[in-house]
Parts: structure tokens; C-alpha cells; sequence
């Protein structure tokens, strides 16, 4: 089984083993599991936590009051040190980290995930390897104990990747509390359209669950991206090798199936625009090019139909008006107005800035 894109969730557990210090040896190792991965032309992309513990240690464990002030304090003081030490280790391997915080404001909105998938995108092209961390700095709600786990969800989904793998401090996911429950068994494999309600209440559904140690949003997490097209794998950090083991299709920790590919996923994406009110007309070499599986160039472009902005879902009409495609637009109605049958090399010339070659990407384009 071969991935060719993978979202690693490295949690506060993971980076520390388990004590109040983050743990260079365990970065270190990560990094050389990453190298390897890159070696093999794999894109990863690192969501991670440890940017409270990073701040706490480095303020030398002060007793704070509870609530956001204080760990938004933490977090601005421990980002840049998280970074500095994955910058320190990533550098013994070749590899260029890239930081990007981000919450989930910024992919609920259709113009800032088009933002955001370019330029992690552009990033995987270059072979740097983004390192996310939600924005707990200005962050409120989002700060609780397992956010990143489904940011993690959001960022794979945002970049359809094949194999999201959240390492946590548990071996996977068990029917039960194996702390407290001696007959607790290690569950291999989810394969169901529904994840089971047993699995559920097993993970934080009630007291006795691993809620309190992050696993119901773990669960949380991999429902959402398996829904993507994404598989998943829930697995223990101290594993040796876990990353490198979980990409060779090993079995590790808690595997669960996608339920749907991440064409037929993003294909919703796009069409659930019904009432796209923008549309562009397109000439008839862009017709056959796209047909081939080709990107809509603004050379190929007519007209600019309608109000619609950068992000936004909207209709490809044939010469006689007839809707052939839907995607999602690189320019807004204004900006590609001045586009209409240019070359893409001109168009930082035109606009003063260029958000990529395509009117449409192919990957955001669906045939009707």
C-alpha cells in the first residue's frame, strides 16, 4: 500500500513520553521517520501540539491561574520554541519546516481554504514539510484538550490525503478502558459506514471511557476524515518505527476505512453550490481541453457571467450556454473580467498578484 500524501498528529503526550519536558530524542526519531518517508517522494505534513508545554518549561513551570489569558500566554511564549527545536532537528535530516497556524475559521471560509490549500500546497511542491499548530494565541473556544485532533481531520481533508495518523500515548482504540478493565480489546480494524455506538462509548461516551485522555476526539477526528476519503490509523508514538510501518501498510494501532474516495468527496464539495450565481462561458478548444482532463485557463474563457468572488462554486458553460462543469473559481468575477482570452504568464502582470495559472484547477473542477 503506497500513500502519497500524509497528515502525522503528533499530540503533547507524544513529544513528551510522558513527563513535563519535551523530549528531544522522541523529535529527533520522528525526524528521521519523516526523512525516510520524504526520501520516498511521500508529502507530509506535521499537526502538532506542544506549544503550552514548550511555554510552560520554558517559564520554568510557574503556578498560573486557570483559564484562557494564561494559556494563550504559554502558547505565544512556547511557539516559536516548538519551532526552533523542530527547525534544529529537521535540519540533522535535510528537512525545511514551514510553520502555519491556523484555526478553524480559517477553512470554514470558502476564500481563505482556497488560501490556505494553495499555499500548503505550493509547500509540498518545494519539499518543505508544513508544521500546523492551531493559533492558540488568539484562539478562545478552539483551546481544549484534543482541538488539534480534528484540525488534524479538516487540514487532511483540505489536502486530500490518503492516510491521516494520530500517535497518542494508547496502543489504539479498545472496546473498553484497558485501564480499568482487564477484558478490553484492541480493535484492529473499522470498516463500517457508521462507526458502532459500543465504539463510541468506549472512547468517552461515558465516565469509565478514555475521554479523558483525548481518544473521543480521536474517534471524532477519523469519522470526519474517513468521510473525505481519508484512511486513518490511531496508534501509540512509543511504537518504534510507528510512521514508517503505518505507510508501508503494516498493521498498527486502529486502522479505520475510508467510506468514500476523496474525488467523490470533493465532487460533493463543489456540486452542494446548487445556486451558484456566477458561471463562466468557455470557447471550444477550452471545451475539449477540459474534456481531456485539462484546468480552465483564463485563455479559453469568453465571458465572466454573474457575482461571484475568489473561492467561490460556479458554472462553466459551453459556447451555445449549456453548463458542461462546475468548480471552484481562482479568480473573482471582477479579477477575471480583466483575464478574459489572456495567456497565464500575464496575469501578475494584469492583476499585480497571481493566485495560480487556472481559472478553475482540474482538481477543483467537476464534469457534468
Amino acid at each position: 500500500m503506497a500513500f502519497h500524501r500524509i497528515v502525522v498528529k503528533l499530540g503533547t503526550s507524544t513529544l513528551t513520553v510522558g513527563t513535563p519536558h519535551l523530549s528531544m530524542p522522541r523529535m529527533v526519531d520522528i525526524a528521521r521517520q519523516l526523512a525516510a518517508l520524504r526520501a520516498k517522494g511521500t508529502g507530509i505534513i506535521l499537526v502538532t501540539s506542544g506549544a503550552m508545554a514548550a511555554g510552560r518549561e520554558r517559564l520554568g513551570f510557574p503556578s498560573l491561574p486557570k483559564g484562557t489569558p494564561g494559556k494563550q500566554m504559554l502558547a505565544a511564549i512556547g511557539q516559536p520554541r516548538l519551532m526552533a527545536l523542530y527547525e534544529q532537528v529537521f535540519s540533522m535530516y535535510g528537512l525545511i519546516p514551514a510553520q502555519i497556524l491556523l484555526t478553524r475559521a480559517d477553512l470554514a471560509d470558502r476564500r481563505r481554504y482556497l488560501n490556505s490549500r494553495n499555499t500548503l500546497t505550493a509547500l509540498l511542491d518545494h519539499g518543505a514539510i508544513p508544521v500546523i499548530n492551531e493559533n492558540d494565541t488568539v484562539a478562545t473556544e478552539e483551546i481544549r484538550i484534543g482541538e488539534n485532533d480534528n484540525l488534524s481531520a479538516l487540514v487532511a481533508n483540505l489536502l486530500d490525503a490518503d492516510l491521516l495518523l494520530l500517535l497518542t500515548d494508547q496502543v489504539g482504540l479498545y472496546t473498553a478502558d484497558p485501564r480499568s478493565d482487564p477484558d478490553a480489546i484492541l480493535v484492529n480494524e473499522v470498516s463500517e459506514p457508521e462507526i458502532p455506538e459500543a465504539l463510541w462509548k468506549a472512547a468517552g461516551g461515558t465516565e469509565s471511557g478514555l475521554g479523558t485522555g483525548g481518544m473521543l476526539t480521536k474517534l471524532q477526528a477519523a469519522d470526519l476524515a474517513r468521510r473525505s476519503g481519508t484512511t486513518v490509523i490511531i496508534a501509540s508514538g512509543e511504537m518504534p518505527d510507528v510512521l514508517l510501518r503505518a505507510a508501508a501498510g503494516e498493521t498498527v494501532g486502529t486502522r479505520f476505512l475510508p467510506v468514500a474516495t476523496s474525488v467523490e468527496s470533493r465532487k460533493r464539495y463543489i456540486l452542494a453550490g446548487g445556486r451558484a450565481s456566477g458561471a463562466v462561458r468557455i470557447d471550444p478548444g477550452a471545451v475539449q481541453a477540459l474534456g481531456r482532463g485539462s484546468s480552465l485557463l483564463p485563455v479559453g474563457v469568453k465571458s465572466a457571467e454573474g457575482a461571484f468572488e475568489r473561492g467561490d462554486s460556479i458554472r462553466v458553460l459551453d459556447p451555445s450556454g449549456r453548463e458542461i462543469a462546475r468548480g471552484i473559481a481562482n479568480y473573482g468575477a471582477n479579477e477575471l473580467a480583466r483575464l478574459i482570452g489572456k495567456k497565464s504568464e500575464e496575469i501578475e502582470t494584469i492583476l499585480g498578484f497571481n493566485f495560480g495559472d487556472e481559472v478553475i484547477h482540474r482538481n477543483d473542477l467537476v464534469i457534468l
